[in-house]
């Protein structure tokens, strides 16, 4: 009997149980920016099929709709010849006619394997996208700050040789010497597109059939209480064509709650700010400024708050970083390790090696092969060994250094953009209103 009453109680609780682990249906509306990476390279080939998972959550009228790791395919369409670096290369002796991949994605796998069609525009343009957070404040001055910049720029070299994929990027690197090599799509490449035609979503279940996230998730709610708004960008900013006093503005993409449950941030609501400071990149590796915050938020249907913000973190491209106070700025680089070694390698063609009885040799094909690749690669190698002349093999290497140099010191700087839709997290105090009721169903 005890046995009877509690299957029917389990069968009971199992519509429940399943109905708590599932998103509930909705539509989403055209404009929706969706922000997709993919976890494996590539070939770059027009026609090559794309498998890319969504980095974030989608919600319509604060609910979840598509959970972070959806999967969305689609296929490379077109290759555009990237000639600014197709020229670059060249100057290096790598002669591969390179193409920036323009990609269409087509289709929505939802959980339980079935599809729903996308309708948006083709993208381009892709690049790794890397959450910049915002670290402590730091303590010291001047020499203190310029002193963690550069144990930095020597960490990332560091991470070169140690951090996971190591063997990969020694492949790339021996690739990059040559005079020709094969074009990929790199892993952990996403794109940015918005939705042209609304979507119906059925309900799907919420943790089955989703990829590793690539990007820690970032808390609604800091530990001293903060809100973590997740927004999108509702412009481009850029050091090189925003002004100082050009009005911003950024629209929630995920909705806060309070501790009782209560919605306290629906998604949707804006947040209004003000571009602070912008310099564009300038010669001499000065890398542009750009500084924005926002003290507006504005919840729908009643009047806007002023808040306190900083900005927590930023998607952006791996050469942008925010300092303690949510500003950004370049990630300091190690101008001096490089041009110096291919200045040494440059100069072995010219080495004399004398023994202790007095007798020196001239230079070694293996010398002049060493300094011909600091400046042109294989290509380099070949003409430094074939050419017989220790003076032309180092000609060709201090060429790579001086190229080397140019870039990290006279070259303008880094510049800083964020494109429109890129995904900020600014910290705020909450505000204390009046619990906002549910957001009626948008469901057709």
């Amino acid at each position: 009997m005890h046995t009877c009453r509690a299957l029917i109680a389990a069968l009971l609780l199992l519509p429940a149980t399943a109905a708590s682990s599932q998103t509930e249906s909705g539509a989403i509306s055209p404009g929706t920016p969706l922000t997709l990476s993919i976890d494996r390279h590539y070939p770059m080939r027009a026609g090559q099929a794309i498998q890319a998972h969504l980095l974030y959550p989608i919600y319509t009228g604060n609910r979840l709709l598509l959970p972070s790791g959806t999967t969305v395919s689609g296929s490379v369409v077109a290759l555009r010849p990237d000639h600014p670096r197709r020229v670059r290369a060249m100057l290096g002796g790598d002669f591969t006619p390179f193409h920036t991949p323009v990609l269409q994605f087509t289709q929505i796998v939802l959980a339980n394997g079935s599809s729903v069609s996308l309708a948006s525009s083709t993208v381009t343009d892709g690049a790794p996208i890397y959450r910049a957070v915002a670290p402590p404040p730091s303590k010291g001055g001047m020499i203190r700050h310029e002193f963690n910049n550069g144990l930095t720029a020597v960490r990332g070299d560091v991470a070169a040789f140690t951090a996971p994929g190591k063997a990969d990027r020694l492949l790339q690197w021996v690739y990059d010497r040559l005079p020709y090599h094969p074009e990929r799509i790199e892993k952990g490449t996403g794109w940015t597109l918005e939705t042209s035609a609304p979507m119906v979503i059925p309900a799907q279940p919420v943790q089955a059939n989703l990829k590793q996230q690539p990007m820690p998730a970032t808390q609604s709610t800091a530990p001293d209480g903060a809100w973590m708004i997740q927004a999108n960008l509702s412009e481009s900013l850029s050091s090189e064509t925003s002004r100082q006093g050009q009005a911003i503005q950024a629209v929630v993409a995920e909705p806060i709650y309070n501790p009782d449950h209560s919605l306290a941030v629906p998604q949707g609501a804006a947040l209004i700010g003000v571009v602070t400071r912008a310099k564009p990149a300038r010669r001499f590796g000065r890398t542009g400024v750009l500084n924005f915050r926002f003290s507006q938020l504005q919840l729908p249907n009643t009047e806007s708050q002023t808040v306190e913000t900083r900005l927590a973190g930023a998607d952006s491209a791996a050469d942008i970083a925010l300092n303690s106070e949510g500003q950004a700025q370049s990630k300091p680089q190690d101008k001096i390790a490089i041009p110096l070694f291919l200045a040494l390698l440059a100069s072995r063609p010219l080495d004399r090696d004398c023994g202790h009885r007095g007798g020196c040799s001239g230079s070694t094909p293996g010398k002049s092969g060493l300094g011909g690749a600091a400046g042109l690669g294989l290509v380099g190698t070949i003409v430094g060994i074939a050419g017989g002349s220790p003076y032309a093999a180092a000609g060709i290497g201090y060429w790579g250094a001086a190229r080397a140099v140019y870039d990290r010191w006279i070259a303008p700087g880094q510049k800083i953009a964020f494109p429109k839709d890129t995904r900020i997290v600014v910290e705020t105090t909450p505000r204390r209103s009046t619990p906002m009721g549910p957001t009626p169903s948008s469901t057709p």
